[in-house]
């Protein structure tokens, strides 16, 4: 499957065509689509989703050419899940945003289908709304067009379940959109913090800083094989290239270049789809004061990134409450963040088990927290099921307190554990460990101020400001 970065076509939209004379030909030029269902409900903010979609085939339908499909390393079947998906929440007041990614696979209700991934919903809706439409002898140029605004649809409210919020607008790129836009800003740099090879996404790159052009990056932000928290890895990595992008894009060298310019209006003309409801040029006067630096990149909380079905898939497996909540959150002012930093350590009592085998590791981590000034509770092997990562349990994903520990170990994930009673903190060590108190910590910097090392497993704060790309897995 082709992975590419969705928010990066319309960001560029956004952010920088307010300082484009030609901004009205560069509109004018973008595929439209109606009938979407969107708006509607005033929950504080313009809500966007943005949506990559694995397609041969450029905005307007037309398919690609043999030379761009071997570019991109794509084959000649025809695909459309929808591999990123990301929901930009814009406050009414237009002073900030932030870009929420969905993991591909988050098991979630797709309409009339039941439980699935949500990256099948745009796909598995179409093929059955085009069976259905063909079956009564439909032509298939018709049954393509209404099948694919089924699957439109069915993803949109598949979104919308999840996270509450109604989605107000769409916005649609193709595969051969990502590599367009990176190359029309010359390549964009990135860091890794290790040497990387890996062959399913032809990702091959050597550690530390480089510019990447529109096929390499491609290969960047596909991988999640050979990476410590797989596809949150990659989410990551798409959200890092993502600030680094808007960032070279809000440059005075991006800017003032007529041919870049140019570039960009192209790229964004064959490979972007809008909905035709959104008047894109009020939009922009609505964030004319909106900078780089005020564009966050989250990721809903995730219950369990290792979850299987009842029939063996593997699946990543999210409470649709806590994501509510947490959405919500970026708006009403309460986001997990400041959560977190209002939590007094010396209120929460944190149990530590050890899952690794490796002697005396709960010991270290916990009298690590207790320096951190959290209160010391059991310390002993994990007698549970065997687990994969390692992780904090508690009541609810949300709880402030237990996302205060999982920052302070460097980032672990909290993973709701229904037996847990609400006020309960517990750490599970698995040999992936490698945060404070563990042999491994010593190599990294923990205290959020290293610029070249990120540790595992946590993900770096990313916004789209201009201090160069954040070094990550």
């Amino acid at each position: 499957m082709r992975v590419f970065v969705a928010l990066i076509a319309v960001l560029v939209v956004v952010i920088t065509g307010f300082a484009w004379h030609k901004v009205d030909s560069l509109i004018s030029g973008i595929e439209r689509i109606g009938n979407l269902g969107l708006g509607g409900v005033h929950d504080g903010a313009v809500d966007i989703l943005m949506v990559g979609v694995d397609s041969r085939t450029d905005a307007h339908g037309d398919p690609l050419t043999d030379s761009e499909r071997a570019m991109l390393h794509a084959g000649n079947e025809v695909g459309t899940n929808t591999d990123t998906i990301v929901l930009v929440r814009v406050p009414n007041d237009g002073r900030s945003a932030t870009a929420i990614s969905l993991p591909r696979d988050s098991y979630v209700d797709i309409p009339g289908l039941g439980k699935g991934k949500i990256n099948s919903a745009y796909g598995a809706t179409k093929e059955t709304e085009r069976a259905k439409l063909t079956g009564k002898g439909v032509s298939e140029a018709e049954a393509e067009k209404q099948s694919t605004q089924a699957g439109r649809k069915a993803l949109i409210t598949a979104v919308s379940n999840l996270t509450g919020v109604t989605v107000d607008h769409y916005a649609e790129v193709s595969l051969l959109g990502f590599v367009l836009l990176t190359d029309a800003v010359g390549g964009v740099d990135v860091c890794l913090n290790s040497p990387v090879d890996e062959w399913m996404s032809g990702a091959d790159f050597p550690a530390g800083r480089q510019r990447l052009d529109g096929p390499e990056a491609l290969s960047f932000v596909r991988q999640r094989h050979d990476l410590p928290r797989g596809d949150l890895d990659r989410i990551v990595r798409q959200q890092v290239f993502m600030a680094q992008l808007v960032g070279q894009v809000l440059s005075a060298r991006t800017l003032a270049d007529p041919g870049k310019l140019g570039r960009l209006g192209e790229a964004v003309g064959r490979t972007v789809v809008l909905d035709d409801d959104w008047d894109v040029l009020a939009f922009l006067q609505q964030l004319k004061d909106l900078s780089g630096g005020q564009v966050k990149f989250e990721t809903i909380p995730v219950a369990d990134l290792n979850g299987m079905t009842s029939d063996g898939e593997s699946v990543v497996r999210v409470d649709p409450k806590s994501v509510k909540s947490y959405v919500g959150s970026l708006v009403d002012g309460k986001g997990a963040a400041t959560g977190e930093s209002a939590v007094d350590p010396d209120t929460v009592t944190v149990s530590v088990y050890n899952a690794s085998g490796k002697g005396g590791l709960a010991g270290q981590v916990s009298q690590m927290l207790s320096a951190k000034g959290f209160r010391e509770g059991l310390v002993g092997n994990y007698s549970g099921s065997s687990v994969s990562g390692s992780r904090v349990l508690a009541a609810d994903t949300s709880d402030p307190r237990a996302r205060a520990v999982g920052k302070a170990l460097g980032g672990l994930t909290v993973i709701a554990d229904s037996t847990m009673s609400p006020d309960s903190v517990s750490v599970v060590l698995a040999s992936d460990y490698s945060g404070p108190g563990s042999a491994a910590s010593s190599m990294f910097d923990f205290s959020g101020t290293s610029a070249s090392a990120t540790p595992v497993p946590p993900a770096p704060p990313i916004d789209a400001g201009r201090n160069g790309p954040k070094c990550v897995n």
